[in-house]
Protein backbone atom coordinates (compact mmCIF):
# COMPACT_ATOMS: atom_id res chain seq x y z
CA UNK A 1 0.00 0.00 0.00
CA UNK A 2 2.94 2.22 -0.18
CA UNK A 3 5.60 2.04 2.16
CA UNK A 4 5.64 -1.87 2.33
CA UNK A 5 4.20 -5.15 1.91
CA UNK A 6 4.61 -6.49 5.35
CA UNK A 7 4.27 -4.93 8.93
CA UNK A 8 4.91 -7.24 12.00
CA UNK A 9 4.33 -6.39 15.43
CA UNK A 10 5.41 -8.00 18.41
CA UNK A 11 2.58 -8.19 21.13
CA UNK A 12 -1.37 -7.86 21.01
CA UNK A 13 -2.27 -5.90 24.27
CA UNK A 14 -3.14 -2.39 24.06
CA UNK A 15 -0.12 -1.26 22.70
CA UNK A 16 0.26 -3.14 19.50
CA UNK A 17 -3.63 -3.42 18.95
CA UNK A 18 -3.25 0.75 18.25
CA UNK A 19 0.11 0.12 16.26
CA UNK A 20 -1.75 -2.36 14.15
CA UNK A 21 -4.48 0.36 13.68
CA UNK A 22 -1.65 2.78 13.24
CA UNK A 23 -0.26 0.23 10.11
CA UNK A 24 -3.02 -1.17 8.49
CA UNK A 25 -3.63 1.71 5.92
CA UNK A 26 -0.08 1.58 5.20
CA UNK A 27 1.35 -1.87 4.19
CA UNK A 28 -0.80 -4.96 2.06
CA UNK A 29 -0.85 -6.87 5.56
CA UNK A 30 -0.16 -6.45 9.19
CA UNK A 31 0.89 -9.57 11.44
CA UNK A 32 0.10 -8.78 15.34
CA UNK A 33 1.99 -12.20 17.03
CA UNK A 34 1.19 -12.66 20.40
CA UNK A 35 2.61 -15.30 23.24
CA UNK A 36 -1.03 -15.44 24.93
CA UNK A 37 -4.21 -17.54 23.70
CA UNK A 38 -6.22 -14.38 23.03
CA UNK A 39 -9.91 -14.73 24.86
CA UNK A 40 -13.10 -14.07 22.58
CA UNK A 41 -14.84 -12.09 25.65
CA UNK A 42 -13.77 -9.97 28.66
CA UNK A 43 -11.28 -11.85 30.21
CA UNK A 44 -8.06 -12.36 32.10
CA UNK A 45 -4.83 -13.59 30.24
CA UNK A 46 -1.81 -14.50 31.79
CA UNK A 47 0.26 -12.21 29.39
CA UNK A 48 -1.60 -8.94 31.30
CA UNK A 49 -1.54 -9.83 35.14
CA UNK A 50 -1.49 -6.40 35.85
CA UNK A 51 -5.22 -6.16 34.16
CA UNK A 52 -6.71 -6.91 37.81
CA UNK A 53 -5.95 -3.56 38.87
CA UNK A 54 -7.88 -0.30 38.20
CA UNK A 55 -6.76 1.02 34.69
CA UNK A 56 -7.48 4.79 33.65
CA UNK A 57 -7.99 5.50 30.01
CA UNK A 58 -7.17 9.18 30.04
CA UNK A 59 -8.84 12.03 27.68
CA UNK A 60 -5.82 12.09 25.60
CA UNK A 61 -5.72 8.02 25.31
CA UNK A 62 -9.60 7.68 24.74
CA UNK A 63 -9.08 10.26 21.66
CA UNK A 64 -5.77 8.95 20.38
CA UNK A 65 -7.85 5.00 20.01
CA UNK A 66 -10.60 6.79 18.51
CA UNK A 67 -8.77 8.35 15.94
CA UNK A 68 -7.11 5.16 14.87
CA UNK A 69 -10.64 3.38 15.34
CA UNK A 70 -12.98 5.74 14.77
CA UNK A 71 -16.02 4.63 17.06
CA UNK A 72 -14.11 2.70 19.20
CA UNK A 73 -15.43 5.14 22.52
CA UNK A 74 -19.27 4.40 21.64
CA UNK A 75 -18.34 0.54 20.92
CA UNK A 76 -16.61 0.88 24.88
CA UNK A 77 -19.80 2.56 26.44
CA UNK A 78 -21.82 -0.19 24.63
CA UNK A 79 -20.01 -2.86 25.92
CA UNK A 80 -20.62 -1.42 29.49
CA UNK A 81 -18.62 1.26 30.18
CA UNK A 82 -19.44 4.18 32.26
CA UNK A 83 -18.38 7.74 30.79
CA UNK A 84 -18.51 9.61 33.85
CA UNK A 85 -17.77 13.31 35.05
CA UNK A 86 -15.17 12.62 37.93
CA UNK A 87 -15.66 15.52 39.86
CA UNK A 88 -18.98 15.08 40.05
CA UNK A 89 -19.56 11.45 40.57
CA UNK A 90 -16.57 10.44 42.55
CA UNK A 91 -15.94 10.83 46.33
CA UNK A 92 -12.78 12.98 46.47
CA UNK A 93 -10.68 12.63 50.09
CA UNK A 94 -8.32 15.56 50.70
CA UNK A 95 -6.06 15.48 53.39
CA UNK A 96 -8.70 17.94 55.21
CA UNK A 97 -11.62 15.51 54.07
CA UNK A 98 -13.83 15.10 51.69
CA UNK A 99 -14.02 17.86 48.28
CA UNK A 100 -17.04 19.07 47.24
CA UNK A 101 -19.11 17.92 43.92
CA UNK A 102 -19.16 19.97 41.02
CA UNK A 103 -19.82 20.08 37.93
CA UNK A 104 -15.94 20.23 35.88
CA UNK A 105 -14.37 20.40 32.31
CA UNK A 106 -13.06 16.67 32.79
CA UNK A 107 -14.61 13.16 31.74
CA UNK A 108 -13.61 9.90 31.97
CA UNK A 109 -14.33 6.53 30.52
CA UNK A 110 -14.14 3.75 33.23
CA UNK A 111 -14.17 0.40 32.68
CA UNK A 112 -11.47 -2.60 32.85
CA UNK A 113 -8.21 -3.52 31.07
CA UNK A 114 -9.83 -6.02 30.07
CA UNK A 115 -13.06 -4.83 28.24
CA UNK A 116 -10.75 -2.43 26.68
CA UNK A 117 -8.95 -4.77 25.03
CA UNK A 118 -11.55 -7.22 23.96
CA UNK A 119 -13.22 -3.47 22.47
CA UNK A 120 -9.73 -3.03 20.45
CA UNK A 121 -9.25 -6.62 19.24
CA UNK A 122 -12.78 -6.68 17.51
CA UNK A 123 -11.45 -3.59 15.81
CA UNK A 124 -8.70 -4.69 14.86
CA UNK A 125 -10.23 -8.08 13.20
CA UNK A 126 -12.76 -5.88 11.86
CA UNK A 127 -8.92 -4.58 9.45
CA UNK A 128 -9.20 -6.75 6.51
CA UNK A 129 -5.39 -6.90 6.21
CA UNK A 130 -4.41 -7.98 9.88
CA UNK A 131 -4.45 -10.94 11.70
CA UNK A 132 -3.80 -12.18 14.57
CA UNK A 133 -1.10 -15.29 15.46
CA UNK A 134 -2.02 -16.37 18.58
CA UNK A 135 -0.14 -18.64 20.95
CA UNK A 136 3.38 -17.40 19.00
CA UNK A 137 6.04 -16.99 20.84
CA UNK A 138 8.90 -14.32 19.44
CA UNK A 139 12.40 -16.07 19.86
CA UNK A 140 14.76 -12.89 17.43
CA UNK A 141 15.20 -10.78 14.88
CA UNK A 142 15.98 -11.63 11.57
CA UNK A 143 18.95 -9.04 11.05
CA UNK A 144 21.22 -7.98 7.60
CA UNK A 145 24.21 -6.45 9.71
CA UNK A 146 22.18 -3.89 11.98
CA UNK A 147 19.24 -3.72 10.18
CA UNK A 148 16.16 -5.62 10.74
CA UNK A 149 14.48 -7.19 8.27
CA UNK A 150 11.92 -9.68 10.35
CA UNK A 151 11.15 -11.84 13.03
CA UNK A 152 12.08 -15.48 13.93
CA UNK A 153 9.40 -16.97 15.83
CA UNK A 154 9.05 -20.21 17.50
CA UNK A 155 9.25 -23.61 16.06
CA UNK A 156 12.03 -21.86 13.40
CA UNK A 157 9.75 -19.93 11.55
CA UNK A 158 10.74 -17.32 10.10
CA UNK A 159 8.40 -13.34 9.32
CA UNK A 160 9.92 -11.27 6.93
CA UNK A 161 8.98 -7.38 7.16
CA UNK A 162 9.44 -4.09 5.99
CA UNK A 163 8.87 -2.42 9.47
CA UNK A 164 9.15 -4.46 12.28
CA UNK A 165 6.61 -2.73 16.24
CA UNK A 166 7.90 -3.56 19.23
CA UNK A 167 5.04 -3.68 21.80
CA UNK A 168 6.19 -7.00 23.93
CA UNK A 169 6.07 -4.30 27.30
CA UNK A 170 8.07 -3.98 30.33
CA UNK A 171 10.17 -7.22 29.84
CA UNK A 172 10.67 -6.87 25.67
CA UNK A 173 13.77 -8.57 24.74
CA UNK A 174 14.23 -6.73 21.39
CA UNK A 175 16.62 -4.29 23.02
CA UNK A 176 19.41 -7.29 23.38
CA UNK A 177 18.54 -8.92 20.11
CA UNK A 178 19.61 -5.74 18.66
CA UNK A 179 22.86 -5.50 20.80
CA UNK A 180 23.49 -9.23 19.23
CA UNK A 181 22.94 -7.93 15.73
CA UNK A 182 25.97 -5.33 16.41
CA UNK A 183 23.88 -2.74 17.39
CA UNK A 184 24.63 -0.53 20.77
CA UNK A 185 22.81 -0.73 23.88
CA UNK A 186 20.39 2.18 24.22
CA UNK A 187 20.65 4.28 27.49
CA UNK A 188 18.21 3.41 30.43
CA UNK A 189 16.78 5.77 32.55
CA UNK A 190 15.41 4.47 35.65
CA UNK A 191 13.42 5.37 38.48
CA UNK A 192 11.68 3.01 41.65
CA UNK A 193 9.69 4.27 44.05
CA UNK A 194 8.90 1.01 45.50
CA UNK A 195 5.31 0.99 44.60
CA UNK A 196 2.89 -1.88 45.39
CA UNK A 197 -0.78 -2.15 45.09
CA UNK A 198 -3.26 -5.24 45.79
CA UNK A 199 -6.40 -5.10 43.95
CA UNK A 200 -9.84 -7.35 44.79
CA UNK A 201 -13.13 -7.07 42.71
CA UNK A 202 -16.23 -7.17 43.94
CA UNK A 203 -19.84 -7.16 42.38
CA UNK A 204 -22.06 -3.96 43.39
CA UNK A 205 -25.78 -4.03 44.91
CA UNK A 206 -28.48 -3.72 42.32
CA UNK A 207 -29.40 0.24 42.08
CA UNK A 208 -32.52 -0.58 44.26
CA UNK A 209 -30.67 -1.66 46.80
CA UNK A 210 -27.38 0.55 47.26
CA UNK A 211 -27.85 3.15 50.39
CA UNK A 212 -29.61 6.40 49.78
CA UNK A 213 -26.03 8.00 50.60
CA UNK A 214 -24.05 6.02 47.29
CA UNK A 215 -24.59 8.79 45.01
CA UNK A 216 -20.89 8.33 43.87
CA UNK A 217 -19.66 5.81 41.22
CA UNK A 218 -16.45 6.05 42.26
CA UNK A 219 -14.01 6.94 45.71
CA UNK A 220 -10.94 8.22 45.86
CA UNK A 221 -8.56 8.34 49.16
CA UNK A 222 -5.40 10.43 48.96
CA UNK A 223 -2.50 9.62 51.21
CA UNK A 224 -2.20 11.58 54.48
CA UNK A 225 -0.32 14.21 54.15
CA UNK A 226 0.12 14.26 58.02
CA UNK A 227 3.52 12.86 59.15
CA UNK A 228 3.20 12.03 63.13
CA UNK A 229 2.25 8.39 64.24
CA UNK A 230 -0.55 6.71 62.36
CA UNK A 231 -1.35 3.67 60.90
CA UNK A 232 0.08 2.64 57.59
CA UNK A 233 -2.94 2.47 55.63
CA UNK A 234 -3.20 6.20 56.31
CA UNK A 235 -0.40 6.23 53.65
CA UNK A 236 -1.98 3.97 51.21
CA UNK A 237 -3.91 5.62 47.69
CA UNK A 238 -7.19 3.82 47.96
CA UNK A 239 -9.51 3.93 44.62
CA UNK A 240 -12.75 1.71 44.77
CA UNK A 241 -12.86 1.89 40.94
CA UNK A 242 -16.56 1.27 38.97
CA UNK A 243 -16.47 -0.76 35.63
CA UNK A 244 -18.70 -2.28 33.50
CA UNK A 245 -21.16 -5.44 34.90
CA UNK A 246 -22.13 -3.40 37.95
CA UNK A 247 -18.82 -4.36 39.45
CA UNK A 248 -16.12 -2.44 40.60
CA UNK A 249 -12.47 -3.00 41.78
CA UNK A 250 -11.00 -1.89 45.35
CA UNK A 251 -7.87 -0.84 45.15
CA UNK A 252 -5.18 -0.25 47.69
CA UNK A 253 -1.24 0.94 47.29
CA UNK A 254 1.47 2.75 48.65
CA UNK A 255 5.37 3.79 47.95
CA UNK A 256 7.48 1.02 50.10
CA UNK A 257 5.01 -0.18 52.28
CA UNK A 258 4.43 -3.69 52.09
CA UNK A 259 0.43 -4.44 51.32
CA UNK A 260 -1.91 -7.08 52.17
CA UNK A 261 -1.87 -10.38 50.11
CA UNK A 262 -4.59 -12.10 51.53
CA UNK A 263 -8.29 -11.88 51.61
CA UNK A 264 -8.21 -11.49 55.48
CA UNK A 265 -5.17 -8.89 55.82
CA UNK A 266 -6.88 -7.24 52.82
CA UNK A 267 -10.35 -6.63 54.71
CA UNK A 268 -8.58 -5.31 58.31
CA UNK A 269 -6.29 -3.12 56.17
CA UNK A 270 -9.50 -1.65 54.22
CA UNK A 271 -10.91 -0.47 57.79
CA UNK A 272 -8.09 0.91 58.97
CA UNK A 273 -7.89 3.45 55.99
CA UNK A 274 -8.46 7.12 56.87
CA UNK A 275 -12.40 6.98 55.30
CA UNK A 276 -14.37 4.50 56.92
CA UNK A 277 -16.13 4.54 53.40
CA UNK A 278 -14.10 2.57 51.25
CA UNK A 279 -14.20 -0.37 53.88
CA UNK A 280 -18.22 0.29 54.33
CA UNK A 281 -18.48 -0.06 50.23
CA UNK A 282 -16.27 -2.75 50.54
CA UNK A 283 -18.75 -4.83 53.10
CA UNK A 284 -22.00 -3.56 51.25
CA UNK A 285 -20.78 -5.93 48.10
CA UNK A 286 -20.03 -9.22 46.88
CA UNK A 287 -16.22 -10.07 46.86
CA UNK A 288 -15.28 -12.17 43.51
CA UNK A 289 -11.57 -12.46 43.58
CA UNK A 290 -8.54 -13.32 45.50
CA UNK A 291 -6.51 -10.36 46.26
CA UNK A 292 -3.99 -9.58 43.29
CA UNK A 293 -0.56 -7.89 44.01
CA UNK A 294 1.46 -6.09 41.68
CA UNK A 295 5.45 -4.65 41.98
CA UNK A 296 6.47 -4.50 39.00
CA UNK A 297 5.81 -0.85 38.86
CA UNK A 298 9.12 0.99 38.22
CA UNK A 299 9.56 3.84 35.62
CA UNK A 300 11.93 2.80 32.77
CA UNK A 301 13.08 4.57 29.42
CA UNK A 302 15.23 2.84 26.80
CA UNK A 303 16.86 5.95 25.33
CA UNK A 304 16.57 4.78 21.84
CA UNK A 305 16.43 8.34 20.88
CA UNK A 306 20.18 8.99 21.88
CA UNK A 307 21.81 6.07 20.20
CA UNK A 308 24.23 7.77 16.95
CA UNK A 309 22.10 5.70 14.52
CA UNK A 310 18.17 4.93 15.35
CA UNK A 311 17.33 0.96 15.23
CA UNK A 312 14.71 0.38 11.69
CA UNK A 313 12.50 -0.55 14.84
CA UNK A 314 9.39 1.23 16.30
CA UNK A 315 8.78 1.10 19.51
CA UNK A 316 5.41 1.43 21.53
CA UNK A 317 4.31 1.48 25.09
CA UNK A 318 6.39 0.09 27.82
CA UNK A 319 8.52 -1.52 25.21
CA UNK A 320 10.27 1.87 25.37
CA UNK A 321 8.73 4.01 28.35
CA UNK A 322 7.14 2.56 31.23
CA UNK A 323 5.31 4.09 34.03
CA UNK A 324 4.69 4.01 37.73
CA UNK A 325 0.87 2.59 36.98
CA UNK A 326 -0.68 4.77 39.66
CA UNK A 327 -0.17 7.68 37.15
CA UNK A 328 -2.67 5.87 35.02
CA UNK A 329 -0.45 7.26 32.60
CA UNK A 330 0.54 3.48 30.53
CA UNK A 331 -2.18 3.08 28.13
CA UNK A 332 -2.78 6.44 26.86
CA UNK A 333 0.77 7.16 26.37
CA UNK A 334 0.93 4.03 23.85
CA UNK A 335 -2.27 5.39 22.15
CA UNK A 336 -0.38 8.36 21.95
CA UNK A 337 3.00 7.31 20.24
CA UNK A 338 0.27 4.64 18.27
CA UNK A 339 -1.28 7.70 16.23
CA UNK A 340 2.27 9.59 16.02
CA UNK A 341 3.29 6.52 14.13
CA UNK A 342 0.65 6.87 11.85
CA UNK A 343 0.77 10.48 11.56
CA UNK A 344 4.53 9.97 10.59
CA UNK A 345 3.68 7.06 8.14
CA UNK A 346 1.39 8.95 6.47
CA UNK A 347 4.42 12.05 5.28
CA UNK A 348 6.27 9.38 4.78
CA UNK A 349 7.73 8.39 1.45
CA UNK A 350 10.05 5.92 2.76
CA UNK A 351 11.07 3.85 5.76
CA UNK A 352 14.62 5.32 5.45
CA UNK A 353 16.94 6.53 8.46
CA UNK A 354 15.54 9.82 8.44
CA UNK A 355 12.03 7.77 9.16
CA UNK A 356 13.05 6.39 12.66
CA UNK A 357 15.15 9.36 13.54
CA UNK A 358 12.25 11.98 12.95
CA UNK A 359 10.01 9.41 15.05
CA UNK A 360 12.01 8.69 17.63
CA UNK A 361 12.61 12.63 18.04
CA UNK A 362 8.98 13.29 18.12
CA UNK A 363 8.21 10.66 20.42
CA UNK A 364 10.90 11.75 22.68
CA UNK A 365 8.65 15.08 23.21
CA UNK A 366 5.63 13.28 23.67
CA UNK A 367 6.83 11.20 26.50
CA UNK A 368 8.66 13.53 28.35
CA UNK A 369 5.31 15.00 29.45
CA UNK A 370 3.99 12.03 31.37
CA UNK A 371 7.89 10.93 32.11
CA UNK A 372 8.72 14.48 33.91
CA UNK A 373 5.31 14.30 36.04
CA UNK A 374 6.12 10.59 36.99
CA UNK A 375 9.74 12.12 37.94
CA UNK A 376 8.42 15.05 39.62
CA UNK A 377 6.50 12.96 42.56
CA UNK A 378 8.59 9.87 42.64
CA UNK A 379 11.56 11.53 43.25
CA UNK A 380 10.43 12.88 46.27
CA UNK A 381 10.47 9.01 48.07
CA UNK A 382 13.32 7.75 50.04
CA UNK A 383 12.89 4.40 49.49
CA UNK A 384 13.17 4.98 45.45
CA UNK A 385 15.76 3.62 43.10
CA UNK A 386 17.14 3.90 39.80
CA UNK A 387 19.41 6.21 37.43
CA UNK A 388 17.43 9.17 38.43
CA UNK A 389 17.35 9.24 41.93
CA UNK A 390 18.20 13.03 43.01
CA UNK A 391 20.54 14.53 46.07
CA UNK A 392 18.93 14.12 49.38
CA UNK A 393 18.65 17.65 49.48
CA UNK A 394 17.03 18.04 46.71
CA UNK A 395 14.86 14.70 47.22
CA UNK A 396 13.71 16.33 50.21
CA UNK A 397 13.11 19.54 48.38
CA UNK A 398 10.89 17.48 46.08
CA UNK A 399 8.84 15.78 48.98
CA UNK A 400 8.31 19.07 50.43
CA UNK A 401 7.38 21.14 47.94
CA UNK A 402 4.59 17.86 46.57
CA UNK A 403 1.49 18.02 48.37
CA UNK A 404 1.74 22.23 48.77
CA UNK A 405 2.23 22.80 44.92
CA UNK A 406 -0.81 19.83 44.75
CA UNK A 407 -3.17 21.29 46.98
CA UNK A 408 -2.70 24.87 45.30
CA UNK A 409 -3.49 23.64 41.79
CA UNK A 410 -6.51 21.00 42.98
CA UNK A 411 -7.60 23.73 45.78
CA UNK A 412 -7.69 26.73 42.55
CA UNK A 413 -9.19 24.28 40.02
CA UNK A 414 -12.43 23.60 42.30
CA UNK A 415 -12.98 27.32 41.91
CA UNK A 416 -11.67 28.96 38.94
CA UNK A 417 -12.75 27.00 35.57
CA UNK A 418 -9.44 28.38 33.49
CA UNK A 419 -7.47 26.40 35.73
CA UNK A 420 -9.36 23.78 36.28
CA UNK A 421 -9.28 23.52 32.23
CA UNK A 422 -5.31 23.55 32.09
CA UNK A 423 -5.32 20.69 35.45
CA UNK A 424 -7.35 18.74 33.14
CA UNK A 425 -5.10 19.19 29.79
CA UNK A 426 -2.01 18.05 31.94
CA UNK A 427 -3.94 15.22 33.99
CA UNK A 428 -4.59 13.97 30.50
CA UNK A 429 -1.57 14.44 29.18
CA UNK A 430 -2.30 16.93 26.79
CA UNK A 431 -0.20 19.51 28.01
CA UNK A 432 2.74 19.57 30.23
CA UNK A 433 2.86 21.04 33.55
CA UNK A 434 5.59 23.42 32.52
CA UNK A 435 3.21 24.69 29.67
CA UNK A 436 0.71 25.39 32.24
CA UNK A 437 2.73 27.06 34.61
CA UNK A 438 4.22 29.49 31.73
CA UNK A 439 0.18 30.90 31.14
CA UNK A 440 0.23 34.44 33.19
CA UNK A 441 -3.78 33.57 33.05
CA UNK A 442 -2.90 30.46 35.55
CA UNK A 443 -0.09 32.64 36.87
CA UNK A 444 -2.75 35.21 38.45
CA UNK A 445 -5.39 32.09 39.23
CA UNK A 446 -3.49 30.62 41.92
CA UNK A 447 -2.24 34.21 43.43
CA UNK A 448 -5.54 34.88 43.76
CA UNK A 449 -6.77 31.98 44.94
CA UNK A 450 -3.84 31.53 47.42
CA UNK A 451 -4.84 35.47 48.59
CA UNK A 452 -8.50 34.73 49.09
CA UNK A 453 -7.54 31.38 51.14
CA UNK A 454 -5.70 33.10 53.63
CA UNK A 455 -8.53 35.71 54.08
CA UNK A 456 -10.66 32.73 54.44
CA UNK A 457 -12.76 33.90 50.79
CA UNK A 458 -13.63 30.72 49.23
CA UNK A 459 -15.94 30.15 46.69
CA UNK A 460 -16.97 26.71 47.83
CA UNK A 461 -16.25 25.00 51.27
CA UNK A 462 -14.04 21.82 51.61
CA UNK A 463 -12.71 19.83 53.83
CA UNK A 464 -15.85 17.77 55.08
CA UNK A 465 -15.44 15.43 57.99
CA UNK A 466 -14.04 12.24 56.08
CA UNK A 467 -15.32 9.96 59.26
CA UNK A 468 -18.74 10.76 57.79
CA UNK A 469 -20.08 9.73 54.55
CA UNK A 470 -19.31 12.64 51.52
CA UNK A 471 -22.02 15.02 50.97
CA UNK A 472 -23.97 14.50 48.08
CA UNK A 473 -24.70 18.34 47.10
CA UNK A 474 -23.64 19.78 43.99
CA UNK A 475 -21.68 22.61 44.73
CA UNK A 476 -21.15 23.81 40.90
CA UNK A 477 -20.94 27.61 41.36
CA UNK A 478 -21.84 30.08 38.68
CA UNK A 479 -19.03 31.39 36.33
CA UNK A 480 -19.93 34.69 37.76
CA UNK A 481 -19.85 33.89 41.17
CA UNK A 482 -17.41 36.24 43.14
CA UNK A 483 -15.16 34.68 45.76
CA UNK A 484 -16.92 35.28 49.07
CA UNK A 485 -16.46 33.67 52.83
CA UNK A 486 -17.27 29.88 52.93
CA UNK A 487 -16.24 28.08 56.23
CA UNK A 488 -14.58 24.54 56.03
CA UNK A 489 -16.70 21.90 56.38
CA UNK A 490 -16.01 19.59 59.16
Amino acid sequence: MGLGRTAVVLGGSVAGLCAAGALAAHFDEVIVVERDELPVDAEHRRGVPQSKHPHFLLNSGRKAISSLFPGFEEDLIAAGGLHLTASLDAAYCEEAGWAPRKQSSMTMVYSSRILIERVLRDRVRRLGNVSIREGVAVEGLLTSGTRVTGVTLAGAESLAADLVVDALGRGSSVADWLVAAGSPAPPVQTLDAKVTYTSRWYDLPSPAERPESWWWQHIVVMPTQHKGEHPAEHDFLVNFFPMEGNRAIACMGSWGIEMPRTTEDFVASAERVRAPLFAAAMAACEPISDVHLTRSTGNKWRRYDQLPTAPNVVFIGDAICAFNPFYGQGMSSAALSARLLRDHLLAATALDQGFFDRFLLAQRKQLLVAWRLAMARDQGYECATGTETVAPWRRRLVAAMTWPFFNLITGAAREDPVIDEHFARVFNLDESIGDMMKSPRVLFGLLRYKINAMLGRRTLPFGFDLQQDPPGKDWTPSRSAEPQTARAAG
